[in-house]
């Protein structure tokens, strides 16, 4: 079995360690490198992996994950460097995995070993909980077996998709930005009932769970018209809206006002402002 090690033990790397650790992955082939002493005690403690010097973790690592923040990128990527230059020959081709916002494949690929493949992945915050969806994006030298080896590793922590790379800075503003835009939704919305007469308690509790329970119903909705070919995936949400609205009741009329102040233009204006910003934010191989 592939042995993996995570560079860093943050948010994004301890969940990708518990997923893998939870689907059954045996802790002898997960190695983490972190560099906080009380961070690393906590992992060790927690789930009995093993915590090492990056430059033990890169040694014999088949993939190496880096869930790292950017500003760190510039001297991890010169250590591995010189890991992977000082490697026996004869090892096995290491796949070099990253989950950092913002910086391309070209980045790496320009100061590792020549023709080192790489491949990018925007996961987002559900996957603490196993419910995230991750995009992945292969760089110039990541073959198909790998890219698919890797899906296979990011569907411990939810699903996966694959999508070229020209198209990672859109997941960000959608997939990555998107738990902020729902919570901001669930919040004006319990304002909502409370300017309604309901208490904040009761309305948090109507908003919360009204949520839960219609992602479950498009989530249950989307997977049956894939796997039943019953309809159009990509057409769930109209079609549950419109299970949901009578004619002329009360869901119609509250639908119409959120048009007329101009919902739909302010989530787009939303996403191409994040996707414009994560553009900015790139760090490339120049």
């Amino acid at each position: 079995m592939a042995r993996i090690a995570i560079i860093g033990g943050g948010n994004m790397g301890e969940a990708l360690l518990a997923g893998l650790l939870n689907s059954g992955r045996p802790a002898r082939d997960l190695v983490v490198a972190e560099k906080s002493a009380g961070r690393a005690e906590y992992l060790t403690r927690t789930y009995s992996v093993r915590v090492a010097p990056l430059a033990d973790a890169a040694e014999t690592a088949d993939f190496l994950v880096l869930a790292i923040k950017p500003s760190d990128v510039e001297s991890v990527a010169a250590e591995i460097a010189a890991v992977t230059a000082a490697a026996d020959a004869t090892r096995a081709e290491q796949v070099l995995i990253s989950v950092v916002a913002g910086v391309t494949t070209s980045f790496y690929e320009s100061r590792l070993t020549a023709g080192s493949p790489v491949i990018r992945v925007m996961p987002n915050t559900p996957a603490l909980l196993g419910q995230g969806v991750s995009a992945l994006a292969a760089g110039r030298f990541a073959t198909a077996e790998q890219l698919s080896q890797a899906a296979e590793l990011f569907t411990s922590v939810g699903s996966v998709l694959t999508v070229p790379e020209t198209q990672i800075d859109a997941v960000t503003a959608v997939s990555g930005s998107g738990p902020a835009y729902f919570f901001l939704f669930v919040e004006a919305l319990v304002d909502a009932g409370v300017a309604a007469g309901l208490s904040r308690a009761v309305a948090t509790d109507l908003a919360v769970q009204t949520m839960a329970g219609s992602a479950a119903m498009l989530v249950d909705r989307v997977h049956a018209a894939r796997s039943e070919q019953s309809g159009r995936p990509d057409t769930a949400t109209v079609e549950l809206r419109a299970m949901v609205t009578s004619p002329g009741g009360t869901t119609a009329a509250g639908l119409r006002e959120l048009e007329r102040c101009g919902l739909r233009a302010a989530v787009a204006a939303a996403v191409e402002s994040a996707k414009t910003r994560s553009e900015q934010l790139g760090i490339t191989a120049e």
